[in-house]
């Protein structure tokens, strides 16, 4: 995979606070909340180049499907689901 492109961005203050607060509310870095929205504004511009990759996706790996040996440890249970009355 390529390296990802450094750019140097001057922003207004208030401008870099909103856009941090929300990102927060997101869960995103600042970083990833300005490459979200500047995708999104390509994307419904049609500008979008063919060739750009995904976000890469940070933080915790997601948890993957648990095998059969591992259902219903976690509840004590037989791994089976209720029977609904």
């Amino acid at each position: 995979m390529p390296e990802r492109k450094k750019v140097l961005l001057r922003l207004d203050p208030a401008v870099h606070d909103a856009l941090a607060r929300w990102a927060g509310q997101e869960l995103r870095s600042t970083n990833a909340q300005i490459e979200f929205l500047l995708r999104r504004a390509l994307d419904d511009a049609g500008r979008m180049p063919k060739e750009a990759g995904d976000i890469p996706r940070r933080g915790r790996p997601r948890r993957s499907e648990p095998d059969e040996s591992a259902a219903g440890k976690e509840d004590g249970g037989s791994g089976e689901e209720p029977e609904q009355t």
